[in-house]
């Protein structure tokens, strides 16, 4: 189980800062979101991570080491960056076979991980030929090929039709139940909320949030309760700590609170329930609130 970790993480190109500050987890067992808009300094904190780039100052490690200390890292760390780095006249078998013998892993790994990602039937193909949601595919199956344990995806989900999505969102899924780490960037809330477990925005090289999925949702949504005297309703779940408003005689409208909070709070002041609503609160609104007005969300 391997846990990658980023502390007080800095990158600095002149005077400009893509990464500011930067601390947060990523937990195996977990598909973790890694999110923000373009230009918030995603890509460049996974190439700190990757050793590609060097850090102003600050960590960025796997279990305590950098990538460039760790023993085999092949073996240990699978990225998918970059889908438009493949020789164009290379078929999908041969350039895997190239990564497999540059790095010493065996060949039997090219087939396997070519079936796991859905291009055995092209296995034979030149990648100039691809579609941008093939190039994807073989991105993963390269960052696939040495069965690490920790993967790390930049916006894995370019370019795929709505059957690739489905296909890669029970990918990382499955991953993930191994009890690998995954890592995974994108650009839009809504684009992962099907898939991750753990969210962790940036905006401007700052990080904005760090919680659960479900624990931003629960944050956000509306509960709406109707009862027979709703003031009084009010005056109870502001006791209890509550954000409330009055919509009407009958009906209390709470905020950052979960529907069995807020209908307990009712049955113990005695107060029968009528009616119990949650409505989750839009995700894209969501999100562009969050990068937009840097609101602070901490699990």
């Amino acid at each position: 189980m391997s846990t990658i970790r980023f502390r007080k993480l800095t990158k600095r190109y002149g005077p400009i800062v893509a990464i500011d500050d930067l601390s947060f987890d990523v937990r195996p067992g977990k598909v973790t979101g890694f999110l923000g808009p373009n230009g918030s300094g995603k890509t460049t904190t996974l190439r700190v991570l990757l050793g590609l780039a060097a850090p102003s100052s600050g960590t960025a490690t796997i279990d305590g080491l950098a990538y460039r200390q760790l023993p085999d890292p092949v073996r240990r760390v699978g990225a998918a960056l970059d889908s438009s780095t493949f020789h164009p006249g290379r078929s999908a078998a041969q350039h895997l076979r190239v990564v497999a013998t540059a790095t010493g892993l065996p060949p039997r790994r090219v087939d396997e991980v070519l079936g796991l990602v859905g291009l055995s039937d092209s296995a034979g193909r030149a990648v100039g030929g691809f579609s941008l949601g093939m190039r994807q595919r073989l991105s993963l199956a390269g960052a696939l090929l040495g069965d690490p344990e920790v993967l790390i995806f930049d916006e894995p989900l370019n370019g795929l039709d709505p059957d690739g999505i489905r296909w890669i969102r029970g990918l990382l899924r499955s991953l993930a139940g191994e009890n690998r780490t995954v890592f995974v960037s994108s650009h839009l809330l809504t684009e992962v909320a099907q898939t991750v477990d753990d969210v962790v925005v940036l905006s401007r090289g700052r990080l904005v949030a760090e919680t659960t999925l479900s624990e931003l949702v629960e944050r956000t949504s509306v509960v709406r309760v109707r009862t027979t005297d709703a003031p009084r309703l009010l005056d109870v779940l502001a006791a209890a700590g509550v954000q409330v408003r009055l919509i009407d005689g009958s009906t209390v409208e709470g905020r950052h609170a979960s529907a069995e909070v807020i209908g307990l709070a009712a049955a113990e002041a005695g107060l029968p329930i009528l009616e119990l609503s949650r409505q989750d609160a839009d995700l894209e609104s969501l999100f562009f609130d969050l990068v937009h007005q840097n609101q602070e969300i901490a699990a």
